[in-house]
């Protein structure tokens, strides 16, 4: 029999069974697909901490406001309430902080139109309000560590080094009528510390962009020649300096158990000379009439604080409510020379200092964490 015969029963079954399969295979349910795993939904903020505290500044002081104590001394200090919002966030390539204060001073820091001796212009003893000011800080950095993905400036206890940016905003309602305009930009070098601490050193620059002195504005005593004796607006724009800011905190793991609820902090800025304060060089020789600026240090060297929240309600609510105390020092404030810059940190006609250009005052306060 020839083969192409042979051949043609044997593909008819082979076809008969193929297609009897293709119609099984369609009849049956398909498996059910495989699903991919979810990619995680990464939140923006991997900390995301914001706080409200009331705090009291006991011997705060304000530089030029002071008053002549029965006995002839003179009180430089003034108490002060001090309302703050403090936000704190960490991010993919790194860290936000940002604070505003509303400080309240009492009668011994009058608010405008009593001078800074609380008398009003014509002399008269007045009845002025304390000066209530306003300060704002921001600070932004950004991880080498995160730009570079490497853990290359991991290094010991170097955890990281970031380029840092930041503005300082400030203004009050006193007699001198301040404003603060600054911008900073450098690096922060920061290093692990025991029981999760951390200590950050940032060394900037200084870039001011106004600061406004009502009492030099020409016209406002006398016509005044502008840049030699008064401002032509009332502001003065500093030269460009450095800055040193460091802070730190740590928890007393080291305690027992049953006593884990304290931790200390503390922060030191270091601000080089910006020229004369009042921008009249002729004014800036030496001795106590001066007016040429001076290294200022401003600093909280040691706040003790109490997790009241993980005290009283467990570890869930650690440091919803902080309780805590504080020593502040804050040398030559506002760069002034608290030896000399007479009419402000001295009284012009002794030399006497009036104790308001140096602050040293223990502070308390609470903070609620929402």
């Amino acid at each position: 029999m020839h083969a192409s015969r042979l051949l043609t029963p044997i593909a008819l079954a082979v076809s008969l069974i193929a297609c009897s399969s293709i119609v099984r295979a369609a009849d049956e349910p398909s498996p059910a697909p495989v699903k991919a795993k979810p990619i995680a939904d990464v939140p923006f903020f991997l900390v995301n901490d914001n706080r409200l505290t009331f705090s009291y500044q006991f011997t705060a002081t304000d530089p030029g406001a002071y008053s002549f104590q029965p006995n002839g001394a003179v009180n430089g200090t003034t108490a002060k309430q001090v309302y703050s919002f403090t936000h704190f966030d960490v991010w993919a390539y790194g860290t936000n902080f940002f604070n505003i204060d509303m400080l309240k001073s009492t009668h011994n820091d009058p608010a405008s139109p009593c001078q800074p001796t609380g008398t009003l212009p014509f002399g008269q003893t007045g009845a002025c309000a304390g000066t209530t000011e306003f300060y704002g800080l921001e600070r932004s950095t950004f991880g080498w560590n995160e730009i570079f993905d490497t853990k290359a400036f991991k290094i010991g206890p170097l955890r990281n080094i970031s380029f840092e940016v930041g503005a300082d905003l400030g203004t009050a309602n006193n007699y001198y009528a301040p404003a603060t305009n600054n911008v900073v930009a450098g690096l922060q070098f920061a290093f692990d510390l025991p029981y999760k601490g951390y200590f950050n050193v940032a060394p900037l620059v200084v870039y001011n962009i106004a600061s406004h002195k009502s009492f030099l504005q020409c016209g406002l005593f006398n016509p005044g020649t502008p840049g030699v004796t008064c401002l032509a607006d009332g502001n003065r724009v500093f030269p460009p300096t450095w800055k040193i800011e460091t802070n730190y905190y740590m928890d007393l793991g080291f305690l027992p158990e049953s006593m884990r609820y304290f931790a200390i902090s503390g922060r030191v800025s270091v601000t080089g000379q910006k020229g004369d304060i009042n921008t009249l060089p002729a004014l800036s020789g030496v001795g106590r009439f001066s007016t040429a600026s001076k290294i200022e240090v401003n600093s909280e060297p040691i706040r003790l604080t109490f997790d009241a929240s993980k005290a009283f309600m467990g570890p869930k609510y650690s440091h919803f409510v902080d309780v805590w105390v504080a020593y502040r020092y804050w040398k030559n404030k506002f760069g002034l020379d608290s030896n000399a810059t007479p009419g402000t940190c001295t009284i012009a006609a002794t030399g006497v200092s009036t104790n308001s250009c140096t602050e040293k005052s223990a502070s308390a306060g609470v903070s609620v964490k929402f």
